[in-house]
């Protein structure tokens, strides 16, 4: 069923209702009386009360995986002076004032943080900020303390300086070493890191991982990894965080977990890694055949990479990174907030060729095939989005936008302003994305609740909308489970949620079926519709891709090739407004796969669109009173992406 109206109260429901309640017994009045079977389908609860000892996860917890603050390298360089306290105030709801001096605060407060500076030079950029006398002694601190001191462009000329000669690992070994794993700067941090986490820590309020981010760089080629502990203090300071820089560090993601088991073998404690976005890794995030220094994919990798990396941040504030319009051309809507210039310091260009190891449906379509001859998926993740925020301020929505960086931070002068160039490529201060937020499907608001809902994979991204989804894949769902209107119940108990593997194909059944519901963000946009992303492999290792659009609202119609009008566009650019007057407030379905193969291995996953809404971008020319510059678009389609759901054949 393509199109489904606002769903109301059954009859079967209303029935089951009216019986319970009278003394007499009812009589339908065409003379049909409901049979046990039937009544017994209506209702599937362990008790009368249908949300009692469910033992599910109830709402979806908001949150941002992946945040930098002052004690970040290239954050404290770019003028961030807020501490992961001001992140944790900041993140939980509080009034703070950002490093530019303006009063920020969250439309609503989030569920919970991941506070990942850098691991690599913790402590190096405060020193250098200070003028450490000890670093004198070294030409390239002691370069860059003078540029400091001097300011303005010399400044900001510096610092670009820094982040290049560091993405090229070419810092100077014995100045770099000050601030590794070992000295006393790196351990002090680290243990105030801890600290400060544990401080904010609020079980059933909020929930402040211990983290940070391993910055694999290899010649500019973004590889990053945030690591998550589950665990507090105790453990946390047993070790220090891994480094990309040798001796006691490495770029390659098969030493970071050698580190992962290490952490776990020495504190019994649990720990996860997320892999940045790769659109600025130039093709080395997910290799096909070999990594990018050669080394053939085997048994280890793909299965280490299974194991530590359960889920892909798939959308962030350097761009989107589901699709791309060249890998899916048929796609109308693979060209979002696209960045593919160039890699991170923007020293390569990109080429086409690269793109196929950057973005998350080929990545999961190549994990298929790496899974035919190896025997293990290494690229099965579910999907997240996050900030990569560099302000300590985790903004992703369009009227509330912070900026990347602490000098993007709002001013009428940020849209216009270079964010990255080079002789290769040029991204501008209006091509930063206002993205994205992580929603976790988790029983309770704890470090152990949520962690174990990312390693199920039971998680969605969107691009900073705050939408609930939910998706479960079966083989016997119907009508009756979706409007019982506690459709969870019927999912958990027919079929799997997001992130799952589909049940062996019963007896009978001929297609997998999906049960997937969105709800529009309680102060945001309605929704335009929802789409199933599948992937498969064909008998000669082939891999393919198909958009289906499986619920939309307005009455639309799809035209003789399949293909959905668009659903409007209610923005007005000269006060950056627009009303619900297009749309659903809800969208749902059972979708099923029309063109199911018993024998092909697949993946499906959701994506929501909602109506368009006004861009970052729209909002600084309207407050500003300023134009928008040439290519900036005036509106934007935010969207979820949820974890996909596998089917294998049976051996």
């Amino acid at each position: 069923m393509l199109f489904r109206k606002n769903i109301t109260r059954s009859l079967v429901t209303a029935l089951f209702t009216t019986i319970l309640m009278s003394s007499e017994p009812a009589a339908a009045s065409d003379g049909w009386t409901p049979t046990t079977d039937i009544l017994s389908n209506a209702y599937t609860g362990k008790v009368y009360s249908p949300y009692a000892r469910r033992g599910i996860p109830e709402k979806p917890l908001w949150g941002d995986s992946h945040l930098h603050t002052a004690l970040s390298m290239d954050a404290g360089l770019f003028g961030n002076r807020l501490s992961p306290r001001e992140a944790y105030r900041f993140a939980r709801g509080e009034e703070v004032i950002s490093s530019s001096g303006q009063a920020v605060r969250l439309s609503r407060p989030l569920d919970w943080l991941v506070v990942a500076d850098h691991s690599d030079g913790m402590g190096f950029f405060g020193d250098i900020a200070a003028g450490k006398p000890e670093l004198m002694a070294y030409e390239q601190s002691a370069r860059w303390i003078k540029a400091f001191k001097e300011g303005g462009d010399a400044a900001v000329k510096a610092s670009l300086d820094l982040i290049t000669t560091f993405s090229n690992n070419k810092m100077d070994p014995e100045m770099f070493a000050l601030y590794s794993p070992g000295s006393k700067p790196f351990k002090n941090l680290w243990e105030k890191v801890i600290d400060d986490a544990e401080t904010f820590n609020d079980p059933g309020r909020f929930t402040a991982f211990i983290g940070f981010e391993w910055t694999s760089l290899i010649e500019g080629n973004n590889m990053h990894r945030v690591v998550i502990m589950r665990d507090g203090a105790t453990r946390a300071r047993q070790v220090v965080p891994f480094t990309m820089t040798a001796p006691q560090g490495s770029p390659d993601p098969r030493d970071l977990w050698k580190y992962l088991s290490n952490y776990e073998e020495k504190t019994g404690g649990e720990v996860l890694a997320i892999a940045h976005n790769g659109n600025l890794s130039n093709g080395i995030m997910f290799p096909l055949e070999a990594q990018w220094n050669g080394t053939k994919l085997d048994e280890t990798y793909v299965t280490q990479r299974d194991k530590w990396e359960p889920l892909y941040e798939t959308t962030q504030m350097k761009g989107d990174g589901e699709a791309h319009p060249f890998l899916s051309p048929d796609d109308e809507f693979a060209d979002y907030e696209t960045w593919d210039i160039a890699n991170l310091d923007a020293s390569v260009a990109k080429t086409n060729d690269m793109l196929a190891g950057e973005y998350a449906r080929e990545a999961l379509k190549r994990g298929m095939a790496i899974e035919a001859s190896l025997g293990t998926n290494p690229y099965k993740f579910g999907l997240i989005g996050a900030t990569d925020s560099h302000t300590s301020l985790a903004t992703a929505e369009e009227d509330n936008f912070f900026g990347k960086h602490s000098g993007y931070e709002p001013s009428p002068g940020r849209m216009s302003h270079p964010f990255m160039e080079t002789d290769k490529g040029k991204i501008v201060g209006w091509q930063m994305v206002a993205s994205g937020l992580a929603a976790v499907w988790a029983t309770d608001n704890s470090r152990e609740a949520i962690f174990d809902a990312m390693q199920r994979k039971e998680v969605y991204g969107t691009t900073g909308p705050r939408m609930s989804v939910r998706m479960f894949g079966g083989w016997e769902f119907t009508d009756q489970d979706m409007n019982s209107r506690i459709p969870a119940n019927a999912g958990y108990q027919k079929g799997v949620p997001m992130g799952g593997d589909l049940r062996v194909k019963p007896e009978g059944a001929d297609a997998p079926n999906f049960m997937i519901y969105a709800l529009r963000d309680p102060i945001g946009a309605n929704l335009d519709r929802i789409q199933i992303v599948k992937g498969w492999l064909d008998a000669d290792g082939t891999t393919h891709e198909k958009v289906y659009d499986i619920a939309w609202s307005d009455k639309r119609e799809q035209d003789k090739n399949g293909k959905l009008p668009a659903v409007g566009n209610t923005v007005d650019a000269a006060t950056a407004s627009w009303t619900n007057t297009i749309g659903a407030s809800e969208l749902s379905t059972i979708w099923t796969d029309p063109d199911f193969d018993v024998k092909q291995k697949a993946f499906y996953y959701a994506r929501v669109l909602e109506i368009p809404t006004p861009r970052w971008s729209t909002y600084d020319a309207f407050r500003f009173g300023i134009d928008l510059p040439e290519g900036a678009p005036v509106s934007t389609q935010e969207r979820a992406y949820t974890s996909p759901i596998w089917y294998s054949p049976e051996s």
